[in-house]
C-alpha cells in the first residue's frame, strides 16, 4: 500500500506505484508532449489526486473535456484493462467536486477582477504598449491613487484618460508623459480590447481568493476550471494576463508558511506558451521571480504546454515533477530538442531516454521526481493511473446542474457597478455641464443630474465617496504592477 503523503500518477513497468511526496508537490511541475499523447488525462489525474489529499486547484480547461471532472467514470476496454494492473489504485469511479468558471459567464461563474488589482504593469502588457504608452498609464494609475478615484471596469480607465486628456494639470510633474497621442492610443487600445469581449474580465464582484481554497464538507480539495475553450483562440493575450494576475494574487495575499506537509493551491497552466510569447522582459523577469518565491506560501505551480522549449530555462530549472509524453521528431531542429528533453532528466541505466521519448504510446510518460531531500531521482518510464471521473466533457445539461447547485451560486453571478472613477469624474463635470448646457442629445450631464438628484442620493453619494477615497489610497496593485511602481500599499 502507497504512503498516503504522496501524489500518486502512475505505475512503473513492474506495476509499482509512482508519485511525488506532497511535501515536495510545491517544488512546481512540467507536463508536456505532443498533441494527442495523453496530457489532458495526466492533468485530470493530477487534480483528482490532488482533491483526494485536501489540495484546492485552478486549471484550465482548453479543450473543454476537463470538465468531466465533475462526473464519474465508466472504465472499459484498455482502460480498465490499466486500472486492473494497478491494484493498489483503490479505483473506485466518482465524480470530484468542481467549481466551473468563464469570463463571459456563459458557461460557469463570472470571473472578473478590477482595474486596479490588474495594474499598471500586466495591463499595459495586455494592450501591447510601447514604452511611451506604458509610461502614460503610469502616470495615470498614478492620478488615480492620488484623487482616490477606484478604477474597477474598462469605462473607470476610459473616463480617466479622457479627463487627463481635458485636465492635463491633474498630471502634476507628469504632464509630459500624457502626450495627445499617447492617451489617444490608450483609448484605442482600450476598444480594441472591448472589442475582444475582454471588458467581462474586469468588475465587480471580483473574484476573491479566498473562495478557491475553501475545502469541500469531506476535507477534499475543490477543484476550479476556467473555461477557456474559446478565449484561448480568440483572446489569449487575456487568457495568459489573467492567470499571471492571479500568480500575481496569490504571491502578494498569501502568508509564508513555511516547509508544509502539501500544499495550499495547485495551479495548472494550460497552453503554457502563452504567458511567455511577447511579454515584455521586465514582466518576463518578474514572472521568473514570482515563481521561485511563490512556493514558499504553499503554491505549486504545473505548466502544460508540448515541449519544455515552450518556457524559458530560468522557469525550468524551478520544475520539481517532469511528465514528459510522446515527442517525434522528423527534422534536424526536432531531433537536436529531443535530445535537449532527454538531457534534463537524470539518466536511468536502465534505458535510454532519448530512445524511450520516440516510443512512448498514448498514457504513457516519462516521469522525473524529487527525493526527500529534494534532489532527483533517477528518471522512469511510467503508465499514468486512469482518473477516476470521467474522461470526456460534461453534457449541457450536467454542465448546468453543477453550475446551479454550486456553493458559490449567486456571489458572482450579478454585476455590481458601485460609484467609482466614471461615476466621480462624471460628477466633476456635472457643475459645469449645468454653466454650459450640452448640445441636445447629449446624455453626460443628463446622467450626472439624474445621479445626484435627491438628497438620498447626495447623502449615498457622499458616504461611497468617503469609503472610495480611503480605498483609493490603498489600491491593490499586486506584485507585478509594482515592479516600477514602488510597493504596494495598504
Amino acid at each position: 500500500m502507497p504512503d498516503t503523503a504522496q501524489l500518486l500518477f502512475g505505475a512503473d513497468a513492474q506495476g509499482q506505484p509512482i508519485g511525488q511526496d506532497l511535501r515536495l508537490a510545491n517544488r512546481h511541475g512540467l507536463v508536456a508532449g505532443a498533441t494527442g499523447t495523453g496530457k489532458t488525462v495526466t492533468l485530470q489525474r493530477l487534480a483528482e489526486a490532488f482533491s483526494d489529499a485536501g489540495v484546492a486547484v485552478f486549471a484550465a480547461d482548453i479543450k473543454g473535456d476537463l470538465c468531466g471532472l465533475g462526473a464519474a467514470g465508466n472504465p472499459q476496454g484498455k482502460i480498465a484493462e490499466r486500472i486492473a494492473g494497478m491494484p493498489w489504485l483503490n479505483y473506485a469511479p466518482r465524480a470530484y467536486p468542481v467549481t466551473l468558471w468563464d469570463i463571459h459567464g456563459q458557461s460557469g461563474h463570472p470571473l472578473r477582477t478590477t482595474i486596479s488589482e490588474m495594474g499598471p504593469l500586466l495591463l499595459g502588457s495586455l494592450l501591447e504598449l510601447s514604452d511611451s504608452q506604458q509610461s502614460a498609464l503610469y502616470a495615470a494609475f498614478k492620478v488615480a491613487d492620488r484623487e482616490g478615484l477606484l478604477l474597477l471596469d474598462l469605462k473607470d480607465l476610459k473616463a480617466l484618460l479622457n479627463y487627463l486628456r481635458e485636465n492635463p494639470q491633474a498630471l502634476g510633474d507628469d504632464s509630459a508623459l500624457m502626450t495627445t497621442g499617447s492617451s489617444q492610443a490608450l483609448l484605442r487600445r482600450l476598444s480594441s480590447l472591448e472589442q475582444q469581449g475582454a471588458e467581462a474580465l474586469f468588475g465587480e464582484p471580483a473574484l476573491q481568493l479566498e473562495d478557491i481554497l475553501q475545502p469541500t464538507a469531506d476535507g477534499r480539495g475543490r477543484i476550479h476550471l476556467l473555461d477557456a475553450s474559446r478565449l484561448v483562440h480568440e483572446a489569449p493575450k487575456v487568457y495568459a494576463t489573467f492567470l499571471l494576475w492571479l500568480l500575481a494574487e496569490l504571491f502578494e495575499q498569501l502568508p509564508e508558511r513555511g516547509d508544509a506537509d502539501k500544499p495550499l493551491l495547485a495551479l495548472f497552466f494550460d497552453e503554457a506558451h502563452l504567458l511567455f510569447a511577447g511579454t515584455p522582459k521586465a514582466l518576463q523577469d518578474r514572472l521568473e521571480q514570482v515563481v521561485r518565491l511563490i512556493r514558499s506560501k504553499g503554491v505549486g505551480v504545473y505548466f502544460v504546454t508540448q515541449s519544455p522549449a515552450d518556457l524559458p530555462d530560468d522557469v525550468l530549472a524551478q520544475l520539481g515533477l517532469r511528465i514528459q509524453h510522446g515527442l517525434r521528431a522528423f527534422t534536424a531542429k526536432e531531433q537536436k530538442s529531443l535530445k535537449a528533453v532527454a538531457d534534463g532528466f537524470r539518466p536511468n541505466p536502465a534505458f535510454s531516454a532519448l530512445q524511450v521519448l520516440t516510443e512512448l504510446g498514448i498514457g504513457e510518460a516519462l516521469v522525473g521526481t524529487l527525493q526527500d531531500k529534494g534532489t532527483p531521482a533517477m528518471v522512469q518510464r511510467v503508465l499514468i493511473a486512469p482518473p477516476q471521473s470521467r474522461i470526456g466533457p460534461l453534457t449541457e445539461a450536467e454542465r448546468a446542474a453543477l453550475i446551479a447547485t454550486s456553493p458559490l451560486a449567486g456571489r458572482y453571478d450579478k454585476p455590481i457597478d458601485r460609484e467609482s472613477a466614471y461615476e466621480m469624474l462624471l460628477a466633476r463635470k456635472a457643475p459645469a455641464a449645468a454653466a454650459d448646457p450640452a448640445p441636445a442629445g447629449e446624455s453626460f450631464s443628463d446622467k450626472a443630474g439624474e445621479f445626484l438628484s435627491g438628497a438620498a442620493g447626495q447623502a449615498l453619494k457622499s458616504a461611497m465617496r468617503q469609503a472610495a477615497n480611503q480605498f483609493g489610497r490603498q489600491l491593490v496593485r499586486g506584485v507585478l504592477g509594482s515592479l516600477l511602481g514602488g510597493t504596494k500599499k495598504r
